[in-house]
């Protein structure tokens, strides 16, 4: 059988206008990899929690809290993107910083063949530049991009102290990105065939 991959957009929610990237993935991938990779397209610093929302049923990196809570995480690395897909799941929720609390959904675009010829996953496009981390959520955000827009506004200098240098909400370092996902999609080929070695050793 072919080797199937998956379209996906996704978009920072509660922003606008809209922050977004398009990727293709293996429907191999599972939900752990899938964090890893949104960190690196949107881009984020990967240093909070993180949760994926799929209808009732959450995702992540379970926690004796969590059952304290009456709360119950499924782990991210069991689910793959093939079995949403023959849920026929449309779309799905990813949750990064239950602090800042930046929602994120993610869209399955398409299911196709793979291009032999490429390297999975492979970044497609996106627009607009995500906000900095630790920036207060979705309201922290909006103060902190009209603050550094105008130079007479009274946050102005500290938001420079803070963030380090002038913010551009439209631009987000396009080519870092896909540099990034090159990275990820080269460890995984080489972590892909390290695994046929030693299936074929056994």
């Amino acid at each position: 059988m072919a080797h199937q991959i998956a379209r996906l957009r996704v978009e920072l929610l509660h922003i606008e206008p809209t922050i977004w990237r398009r990727v293709e993935v293996s429907l191999t991938t599972n939900l752990r990899a899938l964090h890893e990779l949104i960190q690196g397209v949107m881009p984020w610093e990967n240093y909070h929690l993180y949760q994926f929302t799929v209808g009732e049923r959450d995702y992540g990196e379970p926690s004796p809290e969590d059952a304290a809570w009456g709360h119950k995480v499924y782990h991210a690395k069991n689910m793959r993107l093939e079995t949403l897909v023959g849920r026929s799941v449309a779309d799905f929720e990813y949750t990064y910083d239950f602090g800042d609390n930046w929602q994120h959904r993610v869209v399955i675009e398409h299911v196709g063949v793979a291009d032999p010829d490429v390297d999975y996953p492979l970044y497609l496009g996106g627009e607009r530049t995500a906000p900095p981390e630790d920036v207060g959520g979705p309201p922290g955000f909006f103060d902190f991009v009209e603050a550094m827009a105008n130079s007479r506004h009274p946050a102005h200098k500290d938001m420079i102290r803070w963030y380090g240098r002038p913010f551009n909400p439209r631009e987000f370092g396009e080519s870092a990105v896909a540099t990034t996902v090159r990275d990820i999609a080269a460890k995984r080929k080489v972590a892909m065939l390290a695994f046929e070695r030693n299936r074929q050793t056994r």
